[in-house]
């Protein structure tokens, strides 16, 4: 372990030793080329070629340098390591909050994410970014243990417009707190009268709010307060795949809204 920890502080230590294995580890490169894309100086790099000729991880060829199979190995390591490192300090302040306890969420799967944060100039910025991506979608399905008056306005005025299809799972909480409210309770009575949407009630606790417009994948974070901290926003398949899944798994269990019936409980 102390060898392996001094071999990564050895790395760790330089920038360019860093760019200089990962690019003999894609292809061959002689010093020129290497200065060029690393703007290291020929000292430096002759330095660092010397020293990873010792360890064995690039050989010269007649052509230039290139990486050794470790040297292969140790730059698909570190790549991994500095996408996982990297994704750490993304998410660093809002992972208290995400729904790391829902059946399937990978927290690797959103190392490429988009995140919208709050601002002190533009406090809203996580939700507008939300409700941007539902004016635009022609197809939106959500999953969500809320569901504010702006974001229900927004996909009541697009789906009764004929500009998009709905698909919804919200808990009875959710539904409650719309149904105190004249104006929400109207709107998402004309939601679910169009052939268009369909809505459905979860009794169980449902622990995140995803939507998927279109292809993107949106995740709204809230705190214990129900302040919003953060969108993630992704396009990566195995994340799409896994909203899908999650609101098809709620709605096995829920039961299909009708304004009607629910006043009447």
């Amino acid at each position: 372990m102390d060898a392996a920890l001094s071999e990564l502080e050895f790395l760790a230590r330089s920038e360019n030793r860093v760019r200089v294995l990962q690019l003999l580890a894609a292809e061959s490169h002689t010093r020129g080329e290497l200065g060029e894309k690393t703007g290291a100086s020929q000292a430096t790099l002759g330095r660092i070629l010397e020293d990873f000729r010792a360890r064995s991880w690039v050989r010269r060829e007649a052509d230039g340098y290139v990486a050794t199979a470790t040297g292969q190995l140790l730059a698909e390591g570190l790549a991994e390591l500095l996408t996982t490192v990297e994704t750490e300090r993304k998410f660093r302040d809002i992972v208290p909050y995400l729904p790391t306890s829902a059946q399937g969420f990978d927290l690797t799967q959103f190392a490429d994410a988009t995140v919208t944060v709050p601002t002190q100039t533009r406090p809203t910025a996580p939700l507008q970014r939300v409700l941007e991506r539902m004016r635009s979608a022609e197809t939106l399905r959500a999953v969500s243990h809320t569901l504010n008056e702006r974001s229900l306005s927004v996909i009541t005025d697009r789906v009764t417009a004929g500009e998009q299809r709905f698909e919804g799972v919200f808990t009875e909480a959710a539904i409650e707190t719309l149904a105190a409210d004249e104006t929400s309770w109207a709107a998402l009575t004309d939601l679910a009268a169009s052939d268009s949407a369909q809505l459905w009630v979860q009794s169980a606790d449902v622990p995140l709010a995803a939507t998927v417009s279109d292809g993107t994948v949106t995740l709204l974070v809230r705190d214990d307060d129900g302040l919003v901290q953060a969108a993630l926003e992704t396009e990566r398949p195995a994340v799409r795949e896994w909203v899908t899944d999650t609101v098809a798994r709620y709605r096995e269990t829920a039961t299909p809204f009708t304004p009607a019936s629910y006043l009447a409980d």
